[in-house]
């Protein structure tokens, strides 16, 4: 309880950081971050194709949902028979969830981070700048972090790359290639933005590096300059 009330006591709200480069690009790494894993947690699509038998009856439509996390085994959809009132259940092929969890979880994370150190910089700011192991550490997460999205952004951006050819149209009507004729392609504007907001991320992230760098005693010169003692003669 002491500590809370220490805490609140020493907050004193100060914007004036976010005129200066290492508070600016902070929220804007807080804006991007979450740009990018809420374009990918939420996303829901469908793909389609239709089967026409050759009896003359009418062209009937299959439709395959999916979304996040993108374990697309696990959603079936029914292709009519020609033959018969049945259907037969298939499934999407695929399991991409690996990546796709992974960016989403270094962008919640990094949301988190954002935050955290955004009323650091804003209520802090002389607790931050008074100790240098406030900006080392600041330092070494925020290069880590530049690293994860590096790593997420390019692993999401080949799941996404597996998760197109999978639900395909074309591919899909492999499966009735006689009859099926394929139809409306899913809509993967909003994941292909969520990559792009990535290497942003990844961009601003490394960027920024040099910014908090310049707060580390690796920058600043922790010895002032000798100074010739009053009355003193000049070398030679």
């Amino acid at each position: 309880m002491d500590t809370v009330q220490k805490m609140v006591s020493g907050f004193t709200l100060d914007l004036g950081p976010l005129k200066e480069p290492l508070g600016f690009i902070r929220v804007l790494e807080w804006v991007f971050t979450i740009f990018a894993f809420a374009t990918t947690g939420g996303y829901s699509g469908t793909t389609q194709f239709t089967v026409k038998c050759p009896d003359g009856k009418e062209p009937l439509g299959v439709v395959a949902t999916f979304g996040y996390p993108f374990r697309l085994s696990a959603y079936p959809f029914d292709i009519p028979s020609c033959n018969s009132s049945l259907s037969n259940k298939t499934y999407l092929q695929g399991d991409f969830s690996s990546s796709a969890e992974f960016f989403v979880c270094v962008g919640v994370f990094g949301f988190l981070y954002c935050t955290a150190t955004l009323i650091l910089y804003l209520g802090y700011q002389s607790v931050y700048r008074q100790t240098t192991r406030g900006p080392i550490i600041d330092l070494v997460v925020t290069a880590a972090f530049a690293f994860l999205w590096l790593v997420s952004s390019s692993a999401w951006g080949k799941g996404l790359t597996d998760v197109k050819w999978a639900t395909n149209p074309s591919h899909l009507v492999k499966e009735c290639p006689t009859v099926c004729q394929a139809g409306e392609y899913p809509f993967m504007g909003r994941l292909n933005a969520s990559v792009i907001f990535g290497f942003l991320n990844l961009i601003l992230w490394a960027g920024n590096c040099w910014f908090i760098y310049k707060e580390t005693p690796f920058h600043k010169d922790p010895q002032p300059p000798a100074t010739m003692e009053e009355g003193g003669a000049p070398g030679p």
